[in-house]
Formats: structure tokens, C-alpha cells, sequence
């Protein structure tokens, strides 16, 4: 990105040097060289904080200052969403259930299995969750598994739920 006196220029907006000339909205068609001689300096981008981990605001240079998100906070974040979304998927067969003691008409053995397999796995997840002990341990969670071509080969350990019937 293109700063000017430690200020980041955006691409279709002018800007005033200080000199007092305003330029044109049009200056990124410049040649790299007239930016230069014009007094602009470039940056390159760094990658936004995730916010799912960090805190962060941004500078007038386009840069970032971040702090990490307290581990114990998070870990307790991210198991409550864990149950939110245990709940989510047993609410769907939960139909199953009421019908049941109406009417008498037993739970198919397939979604009693299901709904086996999503309290396994939230307990698998949150666990998982538990025994971070650092920051990068929690994002390790949010790893999605590739093979040597980069060919996704699973879920990432906190999306590990099963197949949804």
C-alpha cells in the first residue's frame, strides 16, 4: 500500500502533499517512479489480526497493533459455541423424540446414532479445547488437515462433527 508522510493514500482518492498541491484520484496510474518522486513510500500490507483471537485496531499507515485474546476467555468462548452448536444440530431429530412419547412410535436407529455421534463429538472438541495450554494451540484447532497437494483431507479439529442426516 501507498503512504505519504506516514499516512496511507487510498487508490481513487486525491490527496494533498505538503506543498499544498492537491493530486488527482487517478494518482495509482502513476509509474512507480512519479509516486516516488511525489513523496510516496510503499508499504506492504501486513494480514489483519483474526479476530477470532486478537484484539486490534489500525494505524494511520495501514498497519496494525494487536494483542492477543486472554486463553482462558476464549477457551470458555469456544466451548460455549461448541455446546451452541451440539444443541443446533440435536434440536434438528428432536421432532423424533416428541413424536415418540405421542405416539408411541420408536426413534429410528439411524438418528439415535447421530445424535450419539454429535454428543461424542462436542465432548471430543471441548476437550480438545480444555487441554490448550497457549494460544497457538487453540488455532491448531482451526487447522483444516491438506495432503501433500493441498487437497483438504478432513475437517479442522473444531469443525470435527459428523455427517448431518
Amino acid at each position: 500500500m501507498w503512504t505519504y508522510n506516514g499516512k496511507r493514500i487510498r487508490e481513487g482518492r486525491g490527496w494533498t502533499g505538503d506543498n499544498g498541491v492537491q493530486h488527482p484520484a487517478n494518482w495509482h496510474l502513476w509509474s512507480e517512479e512519479e509516486k516516488i518522486a511525489h513523496g510516496l513510500v510503499w508499504i506492504n500490507p501486513q494480514t489483519k489480526p483474526d479476530t477470532r483471537f486478537y484484539w486490534f485496531s489500525q494505524n494511520a499507515d495501514g498497519t496494525y497493533e494487536s494483542t492477543s485474546k486472554n486463553i482462558d476467555d476464549l477457551k470458555a468462548e469456544w466451548i460455549a459455541k461448541v455446546k451452541e452448536r451440539q444443541a443446533g444440530f440435536l434440536s434438528k431429530t428432536d421432532w423424533v423424540y416428541i413424536r415418540k412419547m405421542d405416539t408411541g412410535i420408536d426413534v429410528p436407529a439411524d438418528i439415535q446414532q447421530y445424535r450419539n455421534e454429535v454428543r461424542l463429538a462436542a465432548n471430543v472438541i471441548a476437550d480438545q479445547i480444555t487441554q490448550c495450554s497457549d494460544l497457538d494451540a487453540l488455532k491448531a484447532l482451526f487447522v483444516v488437515p491438506t495432503d501433500a497437494d493441498g487437497k483438504v483431507t478432513g475437517n479442522a479439529p473444531i469443525h470435527n462433527w459428523p455427517e448431518e442426516i
